[in-house]
């Protein structure tokens, strides 16, 4: 079940759901956002996750693809909100939050790179 903000254009994904609907499915392209500073994400993220912070994020959009869904992830999904909202104001189309970000997904025993 998606869950859409009504102040905003992106919608929301918890852990299964981006598991099922992305990390598992090689076959549905998508780009993982990590929206965390950059010692934050040194110490454990998603595999497959890029780092722009999001004080860096504005200057850096051009580098956030614009034709695969984008899906923004932070520690516990609160600056991933923050992050989603510059996304679609920067024209993003798909564009989806990680609910609980990298704590939960670590927490449910999935895998985390350092």
């Amino acid at each position: 079940m998606f869950l859409f903000r009504k102040d905003s254009n992106y919608q929301s994904l918890n852990t299964k759901e981006y598991q099922e609907q992305f990390y598992n499915n090689k076959e549905t392209k998508h780009f993982l956002l990590d929206v965390r500073t950059t010692q934050e994400f040194k110490s454990g993220h998603i595999p497959g996750a890029v780092n722009i912070p999001l004080d860096q994020l504005s200057a850096k959009i051009a580098k956030v693809p614009d034709d695969v869904p984008v899906i923004v992830v932070c520690q516990s999904g609160n600056r991933s909100r923050t992050g989603s909202d510059i996304l679609v104001r920067g024209g993003r189309q798909e564009v989806y939050n990680l609910n609980g970000g990298t704590m939960r997904w670590a927490m449910s025993g999935l895998p985390v790179e350092r």
